[in-house]
């Protein structure tokens, strides 16, 4: 009887024990409850390793055997195309005699979206024979960074690059200095222009702009993002937007050094990679490896808003449905798609085990050096452990870098993406998992100097990945067939395309 009361009040003291540290785990350890999101809701599901979705692929893949041939043709430069860039310094000079005042723009997003809107914001300026300032950059709500433009742009080259097209200026002089963004946050200001629409064409700012700059020698513009028309512009400002986003802006030194450091050490390894390092060549020097940069844009934000399943179960399913309705009360497009349609549309973002199925299938072996440019990884570890086994050289910042050279960048979002396309632009290829921002931004730097990139097709992946018969031949050769023209080939802009992602012609000319 004894031992029953005993035993009765030791499950009661588990349990309360249990109630107890529900209740304060989540103040002191909060992390593990948003590992990934800014705003999750509390999910144990994120560390659950979900299986693989593609058994017979992922065996087939882990014994394959590479040709040479194979080898050769995809890790070969992309063949010269016909286009050379075509944004030289105007001869002459075309700076304006007379400014009418000083042009003042205020920008959000991430490092991509931010580089857009200087571009667009140097063209508005030589279209009103402005003066720009230095732009303004919001901080960003979603990784908080309060980074700045001299933060990570040089300042100096790109003021001097541009100095005979645009008059640019650091600081207002001090009859404007009462001209701030929290100026502006206070009320109705009649030197803010607030009803810029997308893609503004000429017309609009010399109507609605040049008034304003006229009246009172300042305009501020807030919101900036695409406020500039892709279509009917001079060309003379079109190539300058081109000058601007692949020459005048270039990062500051010590994101550039710890760039150099990172490539330094991805080329020049001790371990096995495609192309081994070779002793010497013929005058004793050193030879160096090759390596690939995949931008794995597999974060919380991008799962929940697809949408898709990721095999991660019920419990995962569910998790994402909570986090879509406490990001977007649940308004997402894709959530009245089944996950075979959005996979038959392409609209599903590659998982990394995904994305290691179709490297592999492209060529790329066991030993090739993969430096993975990335956010945060839904799912951690667990959700890379598949791409780990394909990829057993994959490194990134953290793997390669000290705590000392990260000092610097260390939780400022837009300087570690700053970081992460330097490397990009210093890589033999480039890959991302899906569409988006750094990925078109990047196809369109590399397109520019005629460098590989591998544009994945979502369409086909889409199908492929459903049929659960497949096998590796048959996925190996779908894959090579349909990536023949996605490897960086230009691609002309169409109307209403971006000239940030198409930069032919309106960059480019014909050789």
């Amino acid at each position: 009887m004894k031992l029953q009361i005993f035993t009765q009040l030791n499950q009661s003291q588990k349990s309360a024990f249990a109630v107890v540290f529900v209740i304060l785990l989540p103040p002191f350890f909060s992390n593990l409850f948003q590992p990934l999101g800014r705003a999750s809701p509390s999910t144990f599901s994120e560390w659950n390793a979900p299986r693989p979705m593609h058994v017979a692929l992922l065996e087939g893949a882990l014994q394959r055997q590479t040709s040479v041939e194979l080898q050769t043709s995809i890790w070969s430069p992309l063949a010269f195309q016909g286009w050379k860039p075509c944004t030289e310094r105007p001869k002459p000079p075309s700076l304006p005699e007379k400014s009418w005042g000083y042009i003042q723009v205020f920008l959000d997003g991430g490092l991509n979206q931010q580089k857009i809107g200087i571009c667009d914001a140097v063209a508005v300026a030589k279209i009103l024979n402005a003066t720009l300032v230095l732009p303004h950059f919001e901080v960003n709500p979603v990784w908080q960074d309060s980074s700045s433009f001299a933060d990570i742009f040089d300042v100096d080259h790109f003021i001097d690059d541009l100095r005979d097209e645009v008059s640019i200026v650091k600081e207002l002089p001090s009859d404007y200095s009462w001209s701030t963004r929290e100026y502006y946050g206070t009320g109705i200001r009649a030197t803010r222009i607030k009803t810029a629409p997308v893609q503004a064409t000429v017309d609009w700012y010399i109507e609605n702009v040049l008034p304003v700059l006229q009246s009172y020698g300042i305009a501020a513009i807030a919101p900036f993002s695409h406020r500039l028309t892709f279509n009917n512009l001079p060309s003379d400002i079109q190539r300058l937007r081109c000058k601007v986003n692949f020459e005048a802006l270039i990062f500051v030194s010590h994101i550039k050094e710890l760039g150099n450091a990172i490539v330094h050490r991805l080329r020049h390894t001790t371990e096995g990679s495609d192309y081994p390092l070779e002793e010497t060549d013929k005058f004793g020097k050193q030879q160096t490896g090759k390596f690939v940069v995949l931008h794995l844009r597999f974060d919380k934000d991008m799962a929940a808003h697809s949408a898709c399943d990721f095999g991660g179960g019920k419990a995962e399913k569910l998790a994402l449905v909570k986090y879509r309705q406490v990001l977007w009360q649940g308004r997402v497009l894709n959530s009245q798609f089944t996950d075979e349609e959005l996979r038959n549309q392409g609209r599903c973002p590659l998982t990394p085990e995904e994305i290691g199925l179709l490297l592999a299938a492209l060529g790329f072996n066991n030993r090739t050096r993969l430096y993975l440019a990335s956010h945060k990884v839904y799912g951690g570890e667990a959700r890379l452990a598949t791409l780990s086994k394909l990829f057993p050289l994959m490194e990134d910042k953290k793997s390669l870098v000290s705590t000392e050279e990260m000092a610097k960048v260390k939780g400022k979002a837009s300087l570690l993406a700053a970081v992460d396309y330097y490397v990009s632009m210093q890589s033999d290829i480039f890959i991302s998992a899906s569409p988006g921002n750094m990925h078109n931004a990047l196809a369109a730097n590399r397109a520019y100097m005629n460098l590989k990139t591998i544009r994945p097709s979502m369409g086909l992946l889409g199908q492929l990945f459903q049929n659960k018969s497949i096998g590796w031949s048959e996925f190996q050769r779908a894959i090579l067939d349909g990536h023949k023209n996605r490897q960086g080939q230009i691609r002309l802009r169409k109307e209403k395309q971006s000239i940030y992602t198409y930069p032919a012609p309106d960059c480019m000319c014909r050789a």
